[in-house]
């Protein structure tokens, strides 16, 4: 018989004996992670361009605002009717939308296509924490890109105004209710897009899917509601006076119907808009689609806002505690 030789070797492992800082640090090396992966640090210079795109977009509007206001009353001598915070969040709501739908799955799809998620839960990780530390990590980043413009832009407008004390002491509560109305836009833009990430391995199924339930929900509500307007003016003399008087026609199939506001909430997208809008006690809104909302009860709005992200947020939830289990 022939006997096997064998050799050891001494590799230099050795017994951790640091401090061991259990499930909080757990908890918060994921949530920092989640926030780097945001913003594609610690990765290739491809992964960091669509977040400053999109930051850059973010503050296009809110330093535009600024220009026109410091210039305009310079030029003409009057300070021009610019808009304004409640405005802002109207003007940006695509970018916002655009930027959950595209970043949000990196979150969740690479860590389960590449099986990392199970090295996550070898640690004292549960899958409540990993699901909580995803979530507010992109809730955090998508409250930076949300308050960062309109922070920019009410320094801007206050430095800009020709009493800047007064401007301050006459629109200060604009600030909680942009706080207000962007937590309200936070919430809705990461619960969503990571519930549909949670469905798929590919983050590009899960943004197409995202944008695309964006988009279907937004025509299905602006053919059913907001149509297409058309204003016609008209000119009579009376008495030797010329009046103009204009009129707005629309041929959306439900018109001002009574269940025409309702329809008006399948526009998934606006629904933080609405609400936004509210607190801000918008009431000229040019968009058909947002003026039939704003005939609803606050209470109506509010209990629809509810139903669309706790549904996908229950969903979210409970794929995990299924795949994880």
């Amino acid at each position: 018989m022939t006997t096997s030789e064998g050799q050891l070797f001494d590799l230099g492992y050795q017994r951790y004996e640091g401090p061991r800082e259990g499930r909080a640090r757990a908890r918060k090396a994921l949530f920092v992670n989640g926030i780097r992966t945001c913003f594609g640090l610690g990765r290739g210079a491809m992964a960091k361009i669509l977040p400053i795109l999109f930051f850059g977009a973010v503050m296009t509007p809110a330093i535009v605002f600024i220009i026109i206001a410091a210039t305009t009353e310079r030029l003409i001598g009057v300070p021009l009717d610019i808009p304004g915070h409640a405005d802002y969040y109207e003007i940006v709501s695509l970018v916002l939308l655009l930027f959950s739908a595209v970043i949000a799955p990196e979150l969740l799809c690479p860590d389960r296509r590449s099986g990392v998620i199970t090295l996550y839960l070898v640690r004292s990780l549960t899958f409540s924490d990993y699901v909580l530390g995803r979530w507010l990590a992109f809730f955090v980043v998508s409250l930076l890109f949300i308050y960062t413009g309109q922070v920019v832009l009410m320094v801007g407008l206050t430095m800009s105004a020709t009493e800047p004390l007064e401007y301050l002491r006459d629109n200060w509560a604009d600030v909680p209710r942009f706080l207000s109305a962007g937590l309200v836009i936070a919430i809705m833009t990461t619960t969503i897009p990571l519930a549909a990430a949670s469905f798929t391995t590919r983050r590009v199924y899960a943004s197409a899917f995202v944008i695309g339930l964006w988009l279907i929900t937004a025509s299905a509500a602006g053919i059913l509601v907001g149509g297409f307007e058309d204003t016609e003016t008209r000119t009579e003399t009376r008495n030797g006076v010329t009046i103009s008087t204009s009129s707005t026609t629309s041929d959306a199939l439900l018109g001002d119907t009574e269940i025409a506001p309702l329809v008006a909430l399948l526009d998934i997208g606006s629904a933080p808009i609405h609400i936004s809008d509210m607190i801000f006690d918008k009431k000229d809104n040019s968009n058909a689609v947002m003026r039939q909302v704003a005939r609803l009860p606050m209470m109506v709005v509010v209990l629809w806002y509810i139903v669309i992200v706790g549904v996908p947020g229950y969903l979210l939830w409970n794929r995990y505690r299924r795949l994880l289990a």
